[in-house]
């Protein structure tokens, strides 16, 4: 069971292809990793907003501002890659935002509120948009037969981003440590290491992935705009023909809900909560990494080998699970567990979102397509933290009780998979295509 094995591949499609765009996953997994889910959110928290009973609600606020405005752009951005073929042209502008905007949170400290919320807002958009035309390849580069694991080959080698990220971050926040340096001035410093890594790491996907979409669209950028917005609303109004893709998209709106709460606000639970520092918290993660690696690449041929509808609904009951232990047991050894069942449902259920997109996008709309995903999950990085964080602002930082009633956002996630039906889906971006 080779990586990348040729078999699973659209013809004329090298390995080193698969790897390169596999690569973007691996590049930008440092940004959530240590930015969103370890390091940058607590330190906001704690420091930046001075630990202030709205910190966790300020911090929640600005990651819904910055997936607002992921919404009110990337579906027509997405539709304009797909006249235009410009897919990578886009990734790569994206790309460059973020790993800008990641440099500059180097430069926030105490106080800087205004600051850290514009580096935040700019460099989450820019991830996202970036997630989205990368995932948009995908059915270019696999045979419909093997999104699942193409899709998991990508995930698993993000976790391995991740985790040499946060292991670079970890490395220099212990030396730090032990030299009696602050927060103010180690956080700053894995701001920079997670910004380079990403730099770096990202230059195989644009020396080597291929735009194979070709252009069908034409005239100025105001017009194509247009176009792909007129498009979209044709899309939007004809959802009826592609029930399955509105009811998957209903799903992951719900389940990313609860899903977002995990990455934006780890850290955070792990220090409120369990009384961890910096360091416990950064190793926490960086383990979780090991286990979201693994499960997102097994998974993938698990996904292949049962279905995608019922892989999704088992990782989706992996994180009720989750969420009932660390919402309901005290003990540090119990947490771990619970941080782990996260991290192999993590990857596994993100991947097998991104596959049935593949199934159900007719092959000249997928990003379009992939846009409309990700608008589901970008508003659902909306309401799950912000849920989070207005139960925390109510009950007077309750964070026990804030896990748990953003983990209903997974149970309504289950109820409506069960609506979705693989095959009508697929035969209807069949006809679409035809």
């Amino acid at each position: 069971m080779p990586l990348f094995n040729p078999q699973s591949l659209n013809p004329g499609v090298p390995r080193r292809e698969v790897f390169a765009w596999a690569m973007y996953d691996f590049a930008n997994s440092g940004y959530t990793t240590v930015v969103l889910t370890a390091v940058f959110n607590a330190y906001f928290v704690n420091v930046v907003a001075g630990n202030a009973r709205w910190a966790t609600l300020a911090w929640t606020l600005a990651l819904s501002l910055s997936y607002l405005l992921g919404m009110l752009t990337m579906p027509a951005l997405g539709a304009y890659a797909d006249l235009h073929a410009r897919k990578k042209l886009l990734m790569g502008l994206v790309t460059v935002g973020c790993v800008v905007a990641t440099a500059a949170l180097a430069l926030v400290g105490p106080g800087d509120l205004a600051l850290a919320v514009a580096a935040i807002v700019v460099s989450n958009v820019c991830f996202a948009a970036g997630v989205t035309l990368n995932s948009a390849f995908l059915p270019e580069l696999a045979r419909p037969e093997a999104l699942g694991k193409v899709s998991g080959w990508g995930w698993s080698l993000g976790y391995i981003g991740g985790l040499l990220s946060l292991a670079l971050g970890l490395g220099y926040v212990l030396w730090a440590q032990g030299q009696g340096l602050p927060a103010t001035h180690y956080v700053p410093v894995t701001m920079l290491i997670t910004a380079t890594l990403f730099a770096l790491a990202v230059i195989p996907t644009f020396t080597t992935l291929r735009e194979r979409a070709e252009p069908v669209g034409h005239g100025t950028v105001g017009s194509v705009l247009r176009e792909s917005t007129q498009r979209l609303r044709h899309t939007l109004a004809n959802i009826g023909e592609f029930r399955d893709f509105g009811w998957l998209t209903l799903c992951g709106l719900l389940y990313q809900g609860g899903l977002s709460v995990v990455i934006a606000l780890a850290a955070i639970y792990a220090q409120q909560v369990m009384n961890f520092e910096t360091a416990q918290t950064m190793m926490l993660i960086l383990t979780v990494n090991v286990t979201a690696a693994i499960g997102a690449f097994l998974f993938g041929y698990v996904q292949d080998a049962i279905g995608h509808k019922p892989a999704l609904a088992l990782t989706i009951a992996g994180w009720i699970a989750m969420v009932l232990i660390a919402g309901l047991t005290s003990g540090v050894a119990w947490f771990w567990f619970a941080a782990n069942i996260a991290g192999l449902c993590m990857g596994s259920s993100q991947s097998a979102g991104r596959a049935m997109v593949g199934v159900f996008a007719p092959e000249h709309r997928r990003a379009e397509f992939y846009s409309l995903w990700n608008v589901a999950l970008w508003l659902s990085a909306v309401i799950g933290p912000l849920t989070y964080g207005l139960v925390t602002w109510i009950t007077d930082n309750n964070h026990r009780l804030a896990i748990l009633v953003t983990g209903l956002y997974f149970v309504a996630g289950l109820l409506v998979l069960a609506k979705v039906d693989i095959e009508r889906g697929r035969r209807a971006a069949r006809r679409d295509a035809g």
